[in-house]
């Protein structure tokens, strides 16, 4: 399987060497820019898997454009810089940069560089949907709760009684506990 590269390089010269390694390490590169102007469109066009970018030194902007292609279009992004201080590799962290490789790109590192971000990239996105997950798992119990202490008051019934009479309803009516919480809440 080949991978689909969005090649993001403001040095066409550069950028010409660069997919010349990419696509010898296996890498299809579906396009190439010279900037991060509208990178969730143009991933969305490209329909790339990847983002590689061979930045000199990134800028806030370019770096404001991962944050929303990570927020909006979630793509393993990597960044090749010549240089890079503390800050600026934590902003590309936080921006949600999977690999930030200071020294330039160098072809024998391309691939292992890749693969690490891919997999990184992965177990974060992983992490990520447990995490939504969780948190809305906790919604509908918070949402659950409250509905069962409305009835247990109104009703004056143990906790127990109001949560299979929630149950039976929710059953009989063909509804998810949460829907029918939710409902009481309305109601109350």
């Amino acid at each position: 399987m080949h991978l689909r590269v969005l090649l993001i390089d403001t040095d066409a010269n550069r950028a010409n060497e660069v997919q010349i390694g990419l696509e010898l390490a296996g890498f299809q590169v579906v396009a190439v820019s010279s900037d991060t102007v509208d990178l969730v469109g143009r991933v969305r066009e490209s329909r790339a898997d990847i983002i590689v970018c061979d930045l000199d030194d990134p800028s806030r902007d370019a770096l404001e454009s991962m944050r929303v292609l990570n927020r909006d279009e979630p793509r393993p992004v990597v960044v090749f810089a010549s240089r890079g201080d503390a800050d600026q590799i934590e902003a590309a962290l936080e921006a949600g940069v999977a690999a930030y490789v200071v020294e330039g790109l160098a072809p024998a590192r391309v691939r292992p560089v890749l693969e690490v971000a891919i997999r990184r990239f992965r177990a974060f996105q992983a992490l990520r949907a447990e995490r939504d997950e969780a948190r809305a798992t906790l919604a509908e119990r918070t949402v659950i709760e409250r509905a069962k202490g409305i009835l247990m008051q109104r009703r004056r019934l143990s906790e127990a009684d109001a949560y299979r009479l929630m149950r039976r309803w929710s059953m009989d009516r063909g509804l998810k506990m949460v829907q029918l919480a939710e409902e009481i809440l309305i109601d109350k």
